[in-house]
């Protein structure tokens, strides 16, 4: 699955050059104009309810657990002493390898995945679901592609190794 996805993020990245947009706009950002979209589209073009209330409330678990990720991931990163702000990862002084960072290289990113996850499953019907690729393709190329360019050119060998051992997404 992450081989597939870097070839598609190439693929959309060589054809539509969004180089403008790299590390230009918060990736918070980018989840909220993607949860306005699914609720745009379960509001305006359901294409089916998969889950009803109750069962929809379960939402609220991916929510939560998107939170406490991204509040330890940006914890993690206070108590390293290292920039959190992903628009200038050059300021990064060290790389975090420890908490959620030991799973994914991206555990912020993967927080925000879970909390979009949770806002589809509350809306209830199948549309919201389109945000959920198109959350990860945004962020993979306007973010973590650059982000990942950005660490190898300054900490080499100690990023690369650790690319290696860890996946980007899971």
């Amino acid at each position: 699955m992450n081989k597939w996805l870097d070839n598609l993020s190439d693929y959309v990245d060589q054809r539509f050059r969004f180089d403008m947009l790299k590390l230009r706009i918060p990736p918070p950002i980018y989840a909220l104009t993607i949860a306005s979209l699914m609720w745009l589209l379960n509001s305006f073009s359901p294409i089916a309810v998969l889950f009803s209330d109750p069962w929809n409330k379960v939402g609220w678990l991916f929510i939560v657990v998107g939170l406490i990720i991204d509040l330890w991931s940006v914890g993690l990163f206070w108590k390293q002493k290292t920039t959190v702000n992903p628009l200038k990862p050059d300021n990064s002084n060290s790389i975090v390898i420890t908490g959620f960072y030991q799973y994914s290289r991206n555990p912020m990113y993967l927080g925000m995945l879970s909390i979009l996850l949770g806002v589809a499953l509350l809306l209830g019907s199948l549309s919201p679901f389109i945000g959920l690729p198109l959350f990860v393709l945004l962020i993979t190329t306007q973010q973590i592609i650059p982000e990942e360019m950005t660490l190898t050119n300054k900490f080499g060998q100690e990023y690369l190794d650790y690319k290696h051992r860890v996946r980007r997404w899971l």
